[in-house]
């Protein structure tokens, strides 16, 4: 495709946003299409004579046909809105726009909604050329300048026709879209193997904490005193739970206790209004990681009642747990724990804290290291309920459960060893992110 006088640049911005090699020319994607045309106003539909394509049926440039719902439509007005496999697709408002779809396979009765705009171009254009264009740094610089509205953003076809874009001659188009779908199958397969690893270390982590909470992660020592004497230290009156219910068998030494007999359990802080007042910090469920550590970057300061906090505020070594918010993927139940200063910071109405009852005896490390354990292998899925598109702990049957006590000295080797795996599991990951 050479570029022709005819072509009228009086649109053209002066300065050119950067030099293109011989050859190559600026103009716009009004210029190089045929129609930039909305979709239609109509009802998806469980049947009907048309498949009806939209915005959250495209998913990571992919759209599985099959889920796609119908519709019905003028047989005569349709045809216009007829998808073709050259057919490049637009998300024109919400939290996707700006994001394209080459349309591929499409059903000869596909058609596409009204928060859509299709974009038809030259048949001289190599089309995954023109889709690496919307995908480009520079296509999105654009956009962002281009798009408009209250509340949500939006582009409208306008808007999209006058965006200037590079054209190479076309047969420079096929052998930059070669290259560059080399390269992006490169990338792909480094993410894959990122994502690989990222998942063999999850594993690797629930592995060691397995081990650890079934005694065998560190040897244990006989002359260690047994947990059952610690706990009846802690309190006389102690009696140690069967050990016939828990799935494994304990090592000399250990014994089983209820979580809700090892600590006590404060609800979250409610923001109030009552004076007088004072600024804290409040922990959230945006403050809990992926690696079950806290975020203090994201902690939010606010005024709260003052009473209220005397009775909410965190210990060094409470253990903070989520006990609303979370997903169908991602449940309730995920516990960190603070390390801190005492009487700083509070906790959210969305989470609890456990306070052991004596840390000299339970380590909080350990007992978080069980808590993070019975998560990743999927226990809390079974200890939540859902009301109102909100995942609520069910708390009782959550203090009810059974935690494997060993000797105090063994529960200090248990956490040396798991934070030494741990550690070395860490930089094995760094090395491969610093080497990719």
């Amino acid at each position: 495709m050479k570029c022709k006088v005819t072509v009228n640049t009086s649109h053209y911005p002066k300065d050119v946003p950067f030099e293109v090699p011989e050859g190559w020319c600026w103009t716009t994607i009004e210029d190089i299409s045929n129609s930039i045309l909305y979709g239609v106003n109509e009802p998806s539909k469980a049947s009907g004579n048309y498949k009806l394509l939209r915005i959250t049926d495209i998913q990571k440039g992919k759209v599985d046909w099959e889920t796609v719902p119908f519709t019905d439509y003028d047989g005569k007005k349709a045809e216009q809105y007829l998808l073709s496999d050259r057919d490049i697709l637009f998300a024109r408002t919400g939290a996707t726009v700006g994001k394209s779809y080459l349309a591929s396979n499409a059903p000869s009765n596909a058609i596409y909604a009204s928060y859509l705009i299709r974009v038809r171009y030259s048949n001289l254009m190599c089309p995954q050329y023109v889709k690496f264009f919307f995908e480009s740094g520079y296509y999105w610089e654009q956009i962002s300048s281009s798009s408009v509205g209250v509340g949500q953003p939006n582009v409208n076809g306008a808007s999209l026709g006058k965006l200037i874009i590079p054209i190479p001659p076309v047969a420079e188009q096929i052998r930059v879209a070669k290259e560059a779908n080399k390269l992006l199958c490169i990338i792909d397969d480094l993410d894959y193997k990122a994502e690989s690893l990222k998942n063999d270390i999850v594993a690797a982590k629930s592995k060691i904490l397995d081990l650890a909470v079934r005694g065998r992660l560190v040897s244990q020592n006989p002359s260690d005193e047994p947990a059952i004497e610690l706990l009846k230290r802690i309190n006389p009156e102690f009696v140690t739970s069967d050990n016939l219910h828990y799935e494994a068998v304990l090592p000399d030494g250990w014994t089983l206790v209820q979580l809700s007999s090892i600590c006590s359990t404060i609800n979250g802080l409610w923001k109030g209004t009552k004076e007088p007042l004072v600024k804290v910090g409040v922990i959230r469920n945006a403050n809990f990681t992926k690696d079950f550590t806290l975020d203090y970057s994201k902690i939010e300061y606010i005024n709260v009642e003052l009473k209220s906090f005397a009775k909410r505020n965190l210990e060094d070594g409470d253990i903070i747990v989520e006990k609303s918010g979370g997903s169908d993927n991602f449940p309730v139940g995920r516990s960190i724990l603070y390390l801190g200063e005492n009487n700083v910071y509070s906790f959210s109405n969305f989470t609890m804290s456990l306070r052991i009852t004596d840390k000299q005896k339970i380590l909080p490390k350990y007992l978080c290291y069980v808590l993070q354990h019975r998560y990743r292998r999927g226990d809390m899925k079974q200890m939540q309920t859902q009301t109102t598109g909100l995942h609520n702990l069910l708390t009782e049957t959550y203090l009810s459960m059974l935690i494997p006590i060993p000797p105090v000295e063994e529960q200090g080797r248990i956490v040396d060893a798991v934070e030494e795996s741990f550690r070395t599991i860490d930089s094995i990951r760094n090395l491969v992110k610093d080497n990719e």
